[in-house]
């Protein structure tokens, strides 16, 4: 198989970088007809070319400033990461690291940094899949409790289908990929080292599929247990790279196994960009918080100044959504904000879950296009749909890179808060069936300390 992608100039630039707003395909590559392969081949490349003209790239450039004119890019045809089993391919592993964690928590330092981890090719990650999350500099405590795992470990993962030669590339890049169960890893005897089980008889996880019971993604043999130095990898290619850039850096990689034995990983480092941090200083001095006076306060949140222009704010409704309704939702916030833009406003947007998921059952699966007016983005918990932050994606490495304020609020969290309340009492510009758009009398003051990680929204 072969991975066909962008490498343009405004993807890697150190001052404002784009990461995935370019098409990327895995071809199969195996159709006897040589004719047949090429002309895929070549189909790819084009549309490529083309995808700088996207309404996703369109709306990433005339936010940033940018001239599509002066876009200059190469393409690159690479053999694909992974090995065949059973008529798939994929690697075992796939991830994200970043060498600094913008949402630490407990004994985590920023400095500590992320890495995220699933099984399969590696859009799930980037796209914002459940992956499991770990700090490469303490790899033995993970960033989720193990009681809570269970309802958050990895339930399918991508492959490319070696059985199926031919493909639209016209419907997008997701035309490459096809979702299996992640039972079926097992089945293939690719979970050994990955997957734990939970013991029901004694309420505990056990490393290992040895045990009947239900699967966990927690890769307890190789960080817990040391099978092979996969965190020490991680942690020092970061750290290389943030020395090499002078600045937090990114990295995407995979792993693969000998197909025979299970053994002798090997580490594919695929690609390493910048991780802006806004150059602008903001401070906030918590005594001096009146929090009556808030309609919003977050304690888990990035970027740097102050914004005292935006009067519209766009939330989904709280009281009626549903997680099976996220694409219809993500097409209503695209309707708000086609107004919002050709009126040049800018909004504050509010939505349960991760903003610019892959998975629509964990968030709301939009392209930056359709948010482009968003100048501060919220991540609210609700009862019963309680997400982790979004880390690693190239949605949400390009949402920092702007400078956009986005925060993150659990669910019954102690200190951060939204005053739904006082929001439901302000001018409604239009109601939809899950999303509302408000406009308030006078612009609202939003102050975000990227040092401290707050973010507030006076009313």
């Amino acid at each position: 198989p072969l991975a066909v992608r962008s490498s343009g100039l405004f993807e890697d630039m150190l001052s404002q970088p784009c990461a995935g707003i370019y098409d990327t395909f895995i071809l199969p590559n195996n159709d006897p007809d040589e004719s047949i392969r090429l002309q895929q081949l070549t189909d790819a490349i084009k549309l490529i070319y083309c995808s700088i003209f996207s309404p996703e790239a369109r709306a990433y450039f005339e936010a940033v400033n940018y001239k599509i004119e002066e876009e200059k890019m190469a393409v690159i045809i690479q053999k694909a990461v992974g090995d065949e089993y059973d008529g798939v391919f994929y690697p075992l592993i796939s991830g994200t690291a970043q060498s600094f964690n913008y949402y630490p928590f407990g004994d985590f330092k920023p400095e500590d940094g992320i890495c995220s981890l699933a099984v399969g090719m590696g859009n799930y990650v980037v796209d914002g899949g459940q992956a499991f999350q770990f700090s490469p500099s303490n790899p033995k405590k993970s960033l989720l409790p193990a009681d809570s795992l269970r309802g958050k470990t990895q339930k399918f993962f991508e492959v490319i289908d070696m059985k199926v030669s031919e493909r639209d590339l016209l419907s997008g890049e997701d035309s490459c990929y096809s979702k299996l169960d992640i039972s079926e890893a097992e089945r293939q005897g690719n979970l050994m080292h990955i997957a734990s089980t939970f013991d029901i008889n004694n309420g505990r996880i056990v490393p290992g599929t040895r045990k009947d019971g239900p699967r966990i993604i927690n890769y307890a043999n190789i960080l817990q247990y040391g099978k092979f130095p996969l965190a020490d990898t991680v942690d020092f290619v970061l750290k290389l790279g943030e020395y090499a850039l002078n600045t937090p850096v990114e990295i995407e990689f995979a792993l693969t196994f000998d197909p025979i034995t299970g053994e002798n990983p090997l580490f594919h480092l695929l690609q390493l960009k910048p991780v802006i941090q806004s150059a602008e200083e903001c401070v906030i001095d918590r005594k001096t918080i009146q929090k009556k006076n808030l309609f919003l306060y977050s304690e888990k949140s990035m970027g740097n100044g102050r914004l005292e222009t935006i009067k519209d704010i766009v939330f989904v409704k709280p009281d009626v959504f549903d997680k099976t309704e996220t694409i219809a939702i993500a097409e209503e916030v695209e309707q708000i904000n086609k107004i919002l833009k050709k009126e040049g406003k800018e909004c504050i947007l509010i939505g349960p879950g991760r903003w610019g998921t892959r998975d629509r059952f964990l968030g709301i699966p939009v392209h930056f296009s359709q948010i482009s007016s968003a100048r501060v983005i919220v991540e609210a918990g609700l009862d019963g749909f309680e997400i982790d932050a979004s880390l690693g994606s190239h949605f949400f490495h390009n949402i920092t890179s702007m400078n956009i304020g986005y925060s993150n609020i659990p669910w019954l969290e102690k200190e951060s808060f939204i005053d739904w309340d006082w929001i439901k009492e302000q001018r409604i510009v239009s109601d939809l069936r899950f999303v509302r758009h408000i406009e308030l009398r006078e612009p609202c003051t939003v102050v975000m300390d990227g040092k401290k990680r707050l973010l507030i929204i006076e009313k």
